[in-house]
């Protein structure tokens, strides 16, 4: 069986053709190179008193939940 171009399959391809094709680990590692190759598109700090951990819920209410 001939693999397709996971390279030139987008994200939302890549991660459709994984979840159909749970068994073959290509596409999983494809999958992952991607995700990994985007830069994070926002970065929080982590705490440094315990008077940081009051910021926690409006920074968890900005992290969308993504699905791709």
């Amino acid at each position: 069986m001939t693999q397709p171009n996971f390279e030139a399959m987008t994200r939302k391809e890549l991660k459709a053709y994984m979840l159909a094709h749970r068994s073959n680990d290509a596409a999983f590692y494809a999958y992952m190179d991607k995700v990994n190759a985007e830069p994070p598109t926002e970065i929080f700090p982590a705490p440094k008193s315990l008077d940081d951990f009051q910021n926690f819920p409006p920074i968890i209410r900005k992290i969308p939940s993504r699905s791709s």
